[in-house]
């Protein structure tokens, strides 16, 4: 009798550790053996998202057998038999997909109105309602030096009708380190979460090249993709470069269904030879934008993949002017279209996760999407050690 029942805990016990293993992989180019960035990992059985970081890692917690599917649009997918990985970091390489096809697309269309369908398509097709969440995370630098960061997983609930969406937000757990000056805290606290989210969604940031106007100031040229033959790439710069402040766009889009994959815009502050004027207390002069934006499609579900904003101003202050650099992360790691059930005092009322009290459960911020880097890591630890 002692061993029928030795068999069945020594089962079980194996069973809750494979439950609960940790696994790193890191992307590489088979070809240059160099790191891939923003790759898409994909837990099958749960369907988690994870993108690689810049050292190509991504690490994730294996709840029991799963197969793992690892893309990137300029490479050939790869799936992965759970039983081939290791806990210890596993190396995978992806092949070039070598479509070239970096020539210039021809259309009876305007490329404007080719940008105007397929923003306004791109917007109907986002899945309403849905809830996704998100692991976000920030890095603020005040004149050249790290002093505040904070990230969290998040989840955000969408509703409305197209170019109308909104938001709710509930926070499951958070931290934050490091300090900021009274009046950067107070500036930066104009950063709007749901917002941000929002635009995605409306892709608002469309709107000064979608004017008709537009196409007297910016260059609209479309080409396929250089290593996709799925997609087009729709370039967009302005034609007049000395103004005070000039867009370029990239869109990567897919031309048969009409909709964005990716875009990136980038804002560089025009050369000028007038004297400007003295700034007043509180503005901002802008000295540098970046935004970049993904979408997954899945099957019929097309919502938010990941997004990289970084924008970099100088505040004026009564005696002095601060350089302000702010740098987040929005990653999916998960997609339902189920409304999730909550009470009003669940609801994140405030706009950012700015010195939120910390609720830290588990080491989320390992395995939620977004692996840190080893100098990320420094930094983090760097402003945790300084509270």
């Amino acid at each position: 009798m002692k061993r029928l029942l030795f068999l069945p805990i020594i089962f079980l016990s194996a069973g809750v550790f494979a439950q609960n293993t940790e696994y790193s992989i890191i992307v590489k180019d088979i070809e240059t053996q160099l790191p891939i960035e923003n790759a898409m990992v994909v837990i099958l059985k749960t369907k988690q998202v994870l993108l690689s970081n810049e050292e190509g890692k991504v690490t994730f917690i294996l709840n029991g057998a799963s197969n793992v599917q690892v893309s990137e649009m300029n490479y050939d997918n790869l799936n992965l038999r759970w039983t081939t990985l290791k806990e210890n970091g596993f190396v995978v390489y992806l092949k070039d997909k070598d479509n070239k096809l970096d020539e210039i697309v021809l259309s009876k269309d305007n490329p404007q109105k080719i940008l105007q369908k397929v923003v306004a398509n791109s917007i109907q097709k986002l899945t309403m309602p849905y809830r996704l969440k998100v692991y976000v995370r920030e890095f603020f630098m005040l004149d050249n030096k790290y002093s505040y960061y904070n990230d969290g997983l998040v989840n955000f609930q969408f509703s409305g009708r197209q170019k109308n969406v909104m938001t709710t937000l509930l926070v499951e757990q958070n931290r934050s380190y490091g300090l900021l000056e009274a009046d950067v805290s107070t500036d930066l606290r104009g950063y709007n979460l749901n917002n941000i989210m929002e635009n995605y969604s409306n892709l608002n940031y469309f709107e000064r090249v979608l004017d008709s106007k537009a196409k007297k100031e910016y260059d609209f040229l479309i080409k396929g993709h250089p290593n996709n033959k799925d997609y087009y790439v729709m370039k967009i710069t302005p034609l007049d470069k000395s103004k005070k402040d000039n867009d370029t766009f990239e869109v990567i889009y897919d031309p048969e269904k009409k909709i964005i994959i990716e875009f990136t815009c980038v804002l560089t502050p025009g050369n000028t030879d007038k004297t400007e004027e003295k700034p007043v207390v509180g503005s901002k002069k802008i000295t540098r934008s970046f935004i970049k934006v993904n979408y997954r499609i899945d099957g019929a579900d097309y919502y938010l993949l990941s997004s990289n904003e970084e924008i970099a101003y100088n505040l004026t202050l009564k005696d002095q002017v601060k350089n302000i650099q702010v740098r987040n992360h929005f990653i999916t790691t998960a997609f339902n279209k189920q409304k999730f059930t909550y009470s009003e005092r669940d609801v994140f009322k405030e706009k950012t996760l700015f010195n939120k009290q910390n609720k830290i459960l588990t080491k989320y911020w390992d395995i939620s999407g977004f692996t840190a880097t080893d100098e990320e890591k420094a930094i983090i630890s760097g402003l945790e050690f300084k509270l």
